[in-house]
């Protein structure tokens, strides 16, 4: 099937993301910029330090504002301004563990930070298009073997994973209520979609808690990486993966409106090699050139053992495709983390992740 090319739709277009500071939101940032589009981004400071958006002088770029989705004023007069004909919404609270520390925070960043931004949408003269970015944890998992489908019904034992079924609920209704598919070109022009995906690998991520950047703090430290679930099933990919969906939803949206509104999956290929936690740990020690694992004594919080999406909708009806497999994600992103490691400036782990963009295009 030939891969849909999403990369002309973008040049000129006025694009908003919000969360463009963080992991994600600094590739996607840069990645849209290198394809001409007018770039403006909605963020809180980073959420880390060091942090990737510094780390490679994104604010020369892209600029943005500090403002937090869960203030639907201040929100809705920053993306006015803005005056976006697409929406990219990754602004969240990401991650499973801090859930359970603030799970009121969560559910009020996640939900209804999603309900502010929608309901500012609806005041944008403009606007055309936009992918709210949620989860694979969205579903109800049964920790079964086979992807959850995107007609699965939306679910989560902990607090993130429940906040992002929510939000899904909340894109559909939006959607249904103010910007319904048999209204578009009539009463409106806007075409809603959310992006579904998870367990995003890659140079830049400097988040706690997550098992790629543990593996890179322990190793840097000479010290062993701590794990819980050794055994446990994600899928793995290449935050370029994941980004490259929701751009090619962006542009089908842009490109067929009402035809490609709803839910989608973005991730590895249902056929593809599962791999371990322990697995993971054990190749980036190999790529870092040292590291061991061990596994953490007792009783954890609850998270989902086998968690794998299916994605052929997106490949059969978008056209998308994933490019690279678990162990080239790894290859490039323990090469990210190796020059900033070894001092890179600025300009240079710029110009190494635009480079790692054009890798994965021309995969």
């Amino acid at each position: 099937m030939q891969i849909f090319d999403c990369n002309r739709q973008y040049t000129g277009r006025r694009v908003l993301v919000t969360g463009h500071s963080g992991f994600k939101g600094t590739w996607l940032s840069l990645w849209l910029h290198r394809l001409g589009a007018v770039v403006k981004g909605i963020s809180l400071d980073p959420p880390s330090s060091p942090d990737m958006a510094g780390l490679v002088g994104l604010d020369a770029l892209v600029p943005g504002v500090r403002v937090d989705i869960r203030d639907a004023a201040a929100l809705a007069a920053a993306m006015a301004a803005a005056n976006p004909e697409v929406v990219f919404h990754l602004a969240a609270q990401p991650l499973v563990r801090p859930s359970y520390e603030d799970p009121l925070g969560t559910f009020d960043t996640n939900v209804m930070g999603t309900a502010n931004l929608l309901d500012a949408c609806r005041r944008l003269p403009d606007l055309r298009a936009v992918v709210i970015v949620t989860s694979d944890k969205c579903y109800q998992n049964k920790e079964w073997y086979w992807g959850y489908r995107e007609i699965d019904p939306m679910g989560g034992h902990d607090p993130y994973s429940a906040s992002k079924g929510c939000a899904e609920l909340v894109t559909r209704s939006f959607t249904q209520s103010f910007f319904p598919t048999e209204a578009y070109g009539k009463t409106h022009q806007v075409a809603v979609a959310s992006g579904r995906a998870g367990n995003a690998i890659g140079g830049g991520d400097f988040g706690q808690a997550r098992l790629v950047p543990d593996c890179i703090r322990a190793f840097s430290a000479g010290k062993p990486v701590s794990i819980r679930y050794p055994d446990a099933v994600r899928p793995w990919q290449h935050a370029l993966e994941c980004l490259s969906g929701y751009l090619t939803l962006g542009a089908r949206l842009l490109c067929d409106g009402p035809a490609v509104t709803g839910g989608w999956n973005f991730s590895p290929l249902p056929t593809a090699e599962t791999w371990g936690v322990r697995r993971v740990v054990e190749t980036v020690a190999g790529l870092w050139g040292s590291g061991r694992c061990e596994v953490e004594p007792g009783e954890h919080l609850h998270e989902a053992r086998m968690l794998r999406l299916d994605c052929s909708k997106a490949i059969q009806e978008l056209g998308w495709r994933p490019r690279f497999d678990v162990s080239t994600a790894l290859k490039s992103t323990v090469r990210w983390y190796r020059a900033w490691h070894d001092g890179a400036s600025p300009d240079a782990l710029r110009a190494l992740t635009l480079d790692q963009i054009d890798e994965y295009e021309k995969a």
